[in-house]
């Protein structure tokens, strides 16, 4: 695996016409597996035999893994996302109220009101700005899932940029070992202070709520899984969302006949936002799952212990499931979009209907005040994000137009 990133899809193409599960390296000389065909990572992430745990992580438990290791977060953070079986069901329940279906739509206006307000300090940041061009990565795409998220969480905005920044290198797989270090202590003091604040001055808060919470047999929330919970939460309630908008305005401004059929009413928001996870997955290749036993999916043995990452960008275009035109964005594919982006089984993503929400709101105010809006910088030419983990560019430079 590249640990510097960059579009994964002509990589993903030539590993998918070897076999739908393929041997990877991983930073540091790392053995492990990635499952990248459609049918095999469904499979994958729904079976039985396969964890998440890093007790189950062979070469971590056998000490061969170095603290400085970039992807070492991923495997050992203490959270819904490392936890299995009865220990997960816990952790997921404790959180999962803050995002059933009726208090995500229950936030509907407030997100309404954040775009609005972003809207129009895009529009008045690109007047200001030499040529008119406006980074809407930055000024749109970000902000919106950062502060709804932090809002949720009882985060003070004096944190935001701290938080997207320390949470980005934490992420990060092109990273240095003494980074990598400083990144999570730096991340994690910081969410040990925002708890405390939260400890000291409980709020209307998911935070406040997760300290104070108690299940039927009265087992709070451990302190460890406190922060883990926060990191989870911090970097997937914003990460995802921030690349998942930023893919499909650059999917729309590329694809003008595809935007056409939103504008003129041949298919929607929601299928804009179904085929851009789909075609250009916002996470690329997520760490880690573990089989607990040998297993052999498709005709290729995964060793009991070994790392293996879900390969969500390479699943999305793989022809056996979509067809001979996978690798071609169309909004008009038959619905619902068969797409394991975010993700399936057990792990399926808890904030999927808010992300899924945020993106709808945010494409269809962008174009409807902007239907004009252009690329200020052609698409090959837009820096890549780092890392093989997130999947999207850096900047967005846009021109702006207002709508009649």
């Amino acid at each position: 695996m590249d640990p510097a990133g960059g579009c994964p899809h002509a990589d993903n193409a030539r590993l998918l016409a070897h076999g739908p599960v393929a041997p990877v390296v991983l930073p540091g000389e790392v053995e492990g597996m990635a499952v990248l065909g459609h049918d095999a990572l469904r499979e994958f992430l729904g079976h039985p035999d396969v964890a998440k745990g890093a007790r189950h992580f062979t070469a971590l438990a056998e000490g061969r893994i170095p603290e400085g290791w970039p992807l070492r977060t991923f495997a050992t953070v203490q959270g819904m996302t490392t936890a299995d079986d009865a220990d997960h069901r816990r952790l997921r329940s404790l959180v999962s109220r803050a995002f059933t279906a009726r208090r995500v739509e229950d936030l509907r206006p407030r997100v309404e009101a954040v775009i609005a307000g972003l809207l129009d300090g895009i529009e008045d940041a690109a007047a200001a700005a030499d040529g008119g061009v406006v980074d809407l990565r930055r000024h749109y795409a970000l902000p919106l899932p950062l502060g709804v998220i932090c809002e949720l969480l009882g985060v003070d905005a004096e944190h935001h940029d701290r938080l997207h920044r320390l949470s980005s290198q934490v992420v990060a797989t092109d990273i240095g070992p003494e980074e990598a270090v400083a990144a999570n202590r730096d991340l994690i003091a910081l969410l040990s202070a925002i708890a405390a604040e939260r400890a000291a001055s409980p709020g209307d808060d998911l935070t406040s709520a997760l300290i104070a919470a108690r299940e039927e047999d009265g087992d709070r929330l451990g302190g460890p899984e406190l922060i883990g919970t926060l990191l989870l939460l911090i970097i997937a309630g914003h990460e995802t969302t921030l690349n998942l908008i930023t893919n499909a305005v650059r999917a729309l401004c590329t694809h003008p006949a595809q935007l056409a059929h939103v504008l003129e009413g041949r298919a929607t928001w929601s299928d804009v936002v179904e085929e851009t996870l789909r075609w250009d997955s916002p996470v690329s290749y997520f760490p880690f799952r573990y089989p607990t036993r040998d297993l052999t999916f498709h005709g290729t043995l995964i060793p009991k212990g070994t790392p293996v990452l879900a390969g969500y960008s390479a699943a999305g275009r793989d022809p056996a499931a979509h067809g001979p035109d996978a690798a071609q964005f169309d909004v008009t594919r038959p619905t619902p979009t068969k797409h394991l982006s975010l993700g399936h089984g057990p792990h399926y993503c808890l904030g999927a209907p808010l992300a899924r929400m945020e993106a709808t709101l945010a494409l269809e105010a962008l174009f409807t005040r902007f239907p004009t809006l252009t690329p200020a910088t052609p698409n090959a030419e837009l820096p890549r994000h780092t890392g093989f983990v997130g999947n999207s560019v850096r900047i967005l430079p846009v021109r702006l137009t207002t709508g009649l």
